[in-house]
């Protein structure tokens, strides 16, 4: 305990000179405040005089002894520090800086992903809450979206920062789209319903990627080229990324909007039944404005959110059947968007058998 608190109390004492004040954006200023605290300096140095009371009767051999636990100890420490993710570019140490390795990459990689993570959870955390809504609260869920807009947004910033995402070439991005495992009968059923003569339909991708040509080549790969990919785009010099990232669906109500554009398009040669396929939060927006919503692979987020603002999760199997009496009862069949109610599936099966039949 001497050598940590004693290490702990020295390097955040150094730190914290350095700080500007009022700066609150870095992951570790609780650390430092705690550990440069003059509350803390005290008890680092009660322990430190406990040693030394303790080792006086020592005899030599013994102090030796003290004095290789001492020093094993903070190597540990040092050692636990050096470990510690790095989520930007650093001048030190300079071996590190001329020969990249790809462990440091790795290490950027887990704790973008950590932060990311956690910090969506926070998101979540401050926007679910309350009294549960009776019915669909549209306007209540959008602006609790914002939220997680903002979120998204810093989060792909801090990833273009952190340069992982430079130097990356195109053939080998189109590679690892091709290898790319979808889930289980997604890519069967678009290689059927694009080959489908009897339905005139359009096909879309709407997603978060960072990389367009990752979606398309995972989908071309399996011989389904007919789909329109929205995302966000990698830059290239020379089929090379320069790290950066054409921002163009960062967040729900971006890939609302894209949704809305298509609809637009889609109805100018008259009204279309929309279909939206989706299981993440930030499909939340489309799956309701679309005319049927499909909820597969959810998130516990996506439910919880749902959830709070009145969204109901029917299963698509009793959702038809109910759909089936109003067509035998009444003669029609009504799909609309905005009721509130979106329908789940456990595979991609069931939605082959709604759309396509056997």
């Amino acid at each position: 305990m001497a050598p940590c608190m004693r290490l702990y109390s020295s390097i955040s004492r150094e730190i914290q000179a350095l700080l500007v004040p009022d700066d609150r954006s870095h992951i570790y200023k609780k650390w430092i405040d705690s550990y440069s605290s003059q509350n803390f300096e005290e008890f680092a140095f009660q322990i430190e005089d406990m040693l030394d009371k303790l080792s006086i009767c020592l005899t030599g051999e013994e102090l030796e002894v003290i004095e290789k636990l001492y020093h094993q100890a903070m190597k540990l420490e040092a050692d636990f520090f050096s470990t510690q993710p790095i989520s930007q570019q650093t001048i030190v140490p300079l071996a590190r800086v001329l020969d990249p390795a790809e462990a440091d990459l790795r290490s950027t990689w887990n704790f973008l992903s950590t932060q990311y993570a956690e910090e969506f959870e926070h998101c979540m955390e401050s926007i679910v809450g309350g009294r549960q809504a009776e019915k669909l609260d549209y306007e209540g869920l959008r602006n609790a979206l914002e939220h997680v807009a903002e979120f998204e947004k810093r989060a792909n910033t801090r990833v273009i920062n952190s340069g992982v995402l430079k130097g990356l070439h195109l053939e080998d991005i189109n590679r690892a789209g091709q290898r790319l495992i979808l889930q289980e009968g997604c890519r069967e059923f678009f290689q059927k319903i694009v080959t489908n003569d009897t339905l005139k339909a359009e096909f879309h991708i709407l997603s978060y990627c960072w990389c367009g040509d990752f979606i398309r080549s995972a989908f071309s790969s399996g011989g389904v080229d007919e789909l329109e990919v929205h995302s966000n785009e990698l830059t290239y010099e020379e089929s090379v990324t320069t790290g950066d990232i054409v921002r163009k669906v960062e967040s729900p109500m971006e890939k609302l909007q894209t949704f809305n554009d298509i609809l637009n398009e889609c109805n100018k040669e008259g009204r279309r039944l929309t279909v939206y396929i989706g299981g993440a939060v930030g499909d939340l927006l489309c799956l309701l404005q679309a005319d049927i919503g499909i909820v597969i692979s959810s998130t516990p987020s996506l439910r919880r959110l749902g959830d709070q603002f009145g969204v109901s999760f029917v299963p698509l199997f009793s959702g038809l059947v109910k759909k089936q009496r109003e067509l035998v009862e009444d003669g029609s069949c009504d799909w609309k968007g905005l009721s509130g109610i979106l329908y789940t599936v456990t595979s991609w099966d069931e939605i082959h058998a709604f759309i396509l039949g056997s």
